[in-house]
């Protein structure tokens, strides 16, 4: 027997699985049951796999190099949090696909490294100043009660802004806030 015809080949496991499979059963799993996360990570990977060919090319095919480029033209204009939050989805993804499924797949690479977010150090202003800043004669009472309203309840100015008088019912008013959520603010 000859040390060729000896040579045991074997498939890579999942070596047949498409990007759209892949994806599907990523997002079946625990790591995307909360909605928000399931959301998030199905737009991510359905745009990343739509940019690199579409959903019945094979897993196994894909470069980490084209991971890399549609990282880049997807969201590499993008603010950093927004970079880190599509990048981290695409590459939880791909790293389910390699360590729990065993299936031949791409990898972040290394060029499309996390970037570096901007932490806001802003502190809110202390009750004593705001105190100070609202008992001053020449600032108008609408200002005032503007300045209290945003410190009170730490809505956002645009849905403070909103609010009409009619909208009040005994010292409180309904707001829709970010989200289309209604809240009340008194």
């Amino acid at each position: 027997m000859s040390a060729a015809a000896s040579r045991k080949v074997t498939a890579l496991r999942g070596s047949g699985v498409t990007l759209v499979e892949a994806a599907d059963e990523f997002l079946g799993t625990h790591r995307a049951a909360n909605p928000n996360t399931h959301r998030a990570y199905t737009s991510a990977i359905d745009r990343t796999i739509a940019h690199i060919g579409g959903g019945s090319r094979r897993l196994s095919e894909v470069a980490d190099a084209e991971i890399g480029d549609a990282l880049a033209s997807l969201w590499g204009g993008c603010a950093p949090a927004t970079w880190n939050r599509n990048r981290a989805a695409v590459s939880s993804w791909l790293a389910w696909c390699s360590t729990k499924k065993r299936w031949a797949a791409p990898s972040v690479p290394a060029e499309a490294e996390r970037r570096r977010e901007n932490v806001d150090h802003t502190k809110s202003v202390a009750k004593t100043k705001l105190e100070r800043l609202l008992s001053r004669r020449d600032i108008p009472l609408r200002d005032k009660t503007l300045y209290r309203m945003l410190y009170e309840s730490a809505a956002r100015a645009a849905e403070i802004l909103s609010l009409n008088v009619q909208d009040l019912e005994n010292r409180k008013a309904p707001l829709t806030s970010k989200g289309g959520d209604t809240e009340w603010v008194y």
